[in-house]
């Protein structure tokens, strides 16, 4: 739906605008230039000026609400990061301990955890 708009815009912004300039009417050719049909012409530019302005705040506010959910990501990224950080410095010391009963609690703990996990999946 956007891209409808963006296109209907792009056409009313470049109406009437051919390559090497705007279109030359006849009285413009006899170099007789009427007043209304300049202002009919700076009323169309203002119309443009106008279009372009909107389109690039929507296009600012587009790029602020981006950055910010990119800023909210990469703060939710670091926060994992820590936590799992955090986790992973726990099992290397779990791990670095030579106790077996602490291993085996450890190995008994995750196989029954699979196997409620898969019960209640099935």
């Amino acid at each position: 739906m956007n891209s409808r708009r963006e296109r209907s815009n792009r056409a009313a912004l470049f109406d009437g605008i051919e390559e090497g300039g705007i279109r030359a009417s006849s009285s413009y050719a006899s170099h007789e230039i009427d007043e209304q049909e300049n202002k009919k012409a700076m009323d169309g530019l203002q119309d443009r000026v106008n279009l372009l302005k909107r389109l690039s705040g929507d296009i600012h506010e587009e790029v602020d609400t981006h950055n910010r959910m990119l800023d909210r990501m990469g703060n939710d990224m670091d926060s994992s990061r820590g936590v799992l950080s955090g986790t992973m410095d726990k099992f290397k010391m779990v791990f670095e301990t030579k106790s077996s009963q602490r291993m085996f609690t450890l190995v008994a703990s995750f196989v029954v955890l699979f196997l409620v996990l898969y019960y209640l999946t099935r």
